[in-house]
C-alpha cells in the first residue's frame, strides 16, 4: 500500500516496543518517514526517542506523557501495544497476578488514550490511536481467561473513547493481529505453537508486512471515516477453527 509520505515527520509513540509486534510496528513507521517515540520497561536496546516506563505504575506512565510533551508536544499517533499474556487457570491465579495483567493491558491503554488525547486537543489536533488488541477478546481460554477479558474491555473502551473524541476528529481503532511465537515477556511451548499454528485456515504466523500495512491504513487518511470498529488480520483464526471431529478429515 502506497501512503505518499503521508507519515513523513509525523510524531507516532509504540508501547511494548521490545516485544515482537512493537518491533514490527516500529520498523514500518520509521520507514514511511515517520518520528517514533519507542517505549518499554527497559529502553537500552531501543534506538533514538526511547522512554524507560513501567506502565503497571503511575509514575511510569507519567514520565511517558511528560516525555513526550516534552520532547514534541503532541503526538499525531498513539499505538497502544504493551501488553502480556501470561497463562493461569483462575483457581491458581494471585491478585497480584490479575492486577499486573489488567494493569498492563487495561488501566495503562486508559492512562495514555486520556493523557495523549487531552495533549492532542489542545494543540487541535486530530490524532488516532490504535490499540492492539486479540481474538481473545471474543474467544475465552482456559488458563488465559484474564488475558481474554483484558482483550474484551480494551475493545468496549476503544469504542468508547472513539465515540468522545469523535467531536475532536481524534480516531480509535483496534487491530488484531495474528498469531506470533510470543516474547521473552510472554513465552509459549512449541507444543502449542504447533497446535496453533495448524488451526488456522489460511495458515503460519503473521509477518511483520501483515501487521505493520494495517496498522499504518487504521493511522493513515484512507481511513479517515473509520473510528471504533477492530481489524483482525489473522489468517482467518478468530472466523473458526480448521480442526475436524470426524473420521474423513477433507472435504475431496
Amino acid at each position: 500500500m502506497n501512503f505518499d509520505n503521508e507519515f513523513v515527520g509525523k510524531r507516532v509513540v509504540i508501547t511494548g516496543a521490545n516485544g515482537i509486534i512493537g518491533r514490527m510496528l516500529i520498523e514500518h513507521f520509521l520507514a514511511e518517514g515517520a518520528i517514533v517515540c519507542s517505549s518499554d520497561t527497559s529502553a537500552d536496546q531501543l534506538e533514538g526517542f526511547a522512554v524507560s516506563a513501567d506502565l503497571t505504575t503511575d509514575l511510569g506512565l507519567k514520565k511517558l506523557l511528560e516525555s513526550v510533551s516534552e520532547e514534541w508536544g503532541a503526538p499525531h499517533i498513539v499505538v497502544n501495544n504493551a501488553g502480556i499474556y501470561p497463562s493461569s487457570f483462575l483457581l491458581d491465579m494471585r491478585i497480584e497476578d490479575w492486577d499486573q495483567i489488567m494493569g498492563v493491558n487495561v488501566r495503562a491503554p486508559f492512562a495514555l488514550m486520556r493523557g495523549f488525547s487531552l495533549q492532542m486537543i489542545r494543540e487541535e489536533i486530530k490524532g488516532s490511536f490504535v490499540n492492539i488488541s486479540s481474538g481473545a477478546a471474543r474467544k475465552m481460554r482456559r488458563t488465559a481467561v484474564t488475558y481474554c477479558m483484558s482483550k474484551t474491555a480494551l475493545d468496549r473502551m476503544s469504542k468508547g473513547f472513539a465515540l468522545e473524541l469523535a467531536e475532536y476528529g481524534i480516531r480509535v481503532n483496534c487491530l488484531e493481529p495474528g498469531f506470533a511465537k510470543g516474547s521473552s515477556v510472554s513465552r509459549l511451548s512449541e507444543e502449542h505453537v504447533e497446535r496453533v499454528l495448524s488451526s488456522i485456515p489460511l495458515g503460519g504466523e503473521i509477518s511483520k508486512n501483515d501487521i505493520g500495512q494495517a496498522a499504518l491504513y487504521l493511522a493513515s487518511s484512507a481511513a479517515r471515516n473509520i473510528t471504533g470498529t477492530t481489524l483482525s488480520v489473522d489468517g482467518g483464526n478468530s472466523a473458526g477453527t480448521m480442526d475436524v471431529y470426524q473420521e474423513k478429515k477433507r472435504a475431496l
